[in-house]
């Protein structure tokens, strides 16, 4: 491992804990402080793939989901009011979201790194968080997927809402899931400022960003 790579994986897992934790609160109806962290992920991953390249990146990754599995496996043991903090569901979908969006975020990187400074970062983020939201929400609550585990009673996430309170009905997990798309895509948006000040600053080959 080299030793410069240290700072993005401390950062990554930093934020990954962070984000286990704070999505136990909820900061409206439809959100977790949670959602206003885990997106920052994405921003690191970058970061990674700007300055040192895409093998650095998929480091950064790496421990980032091993922080996930630890905190799932913590979560699983700590029971609350409902039950456990973390189902399996909950675990899968959670480590297969964030490891497929990931390293997707690297390869739409990379293949993109030559362009216009913010093409690679946004379109990256972009799809990545898009394709972490629906994997997310739709493994641990979608009823399709009961048989995953069939003693967790995912009931309320499927109960027939308007969307966010005011558009068409939909199951409540669909709410939740939009909801957190929104903020990932402002954050994605947000994310450029300090992802051009930081790599500019950063890339040792003084490459324009």
């Amino acid at each position: 491992m080299n030793r410069t790579h240290i700072p993005g994986i401390i950062a990554m897992a930093a934020i990954v804990v962070a984000s286990n934790i704070l999505v136990q609160f909820l900061f409206t109806q439809w959100l977790t402080w949670g959602a206003f962290t885990y997106p920052l992920a994405f921003l690191v991953t970058d970061l990674m793939n700007r300055i040192y390249g895409a093998r650095a990146a998929r480091q950064v990754v790496l421990a980032g989901f091993v922080a996930g599995v630890a905190c799932s496996l913590i979560g699983t043991q700590i029971v609350g009011e409902f039950g456990p903090l973390v189902t399996a569901r909950i675990a899968i979908g959670s480590g297969l979201a964030f490891l497929t969006a990931q390293l997707l975020d690297i390869s739409i990187f990379s293949a993109l790194r030559q362009g216009k400074w913010w093409h690679a970062p946004l379109a990256s983020s972009v799809i990545g968080s898009s394709v972490d939201t629906v994997l997310f929400f739709f493994i641990a609550f979608s009823a399709q997927l009961t048989w995953l585990e069939p003693s967790n009673d995912v009931s309320w996430a499927t109960e027939a809402l308007p969307i966010l309170g005011a558009g068409p009905v939909a199951p409540l997990w669909v709410s939740l899931a939009l909801a957190d798309w929104m903020v990932k895509l402002s954050l994605a948006i947000l994310a450029l400022i300090p992802f051009r000040l930081i790599a500019r600053r950063m890339d040792p080959t003084n490459r324009p960003v």
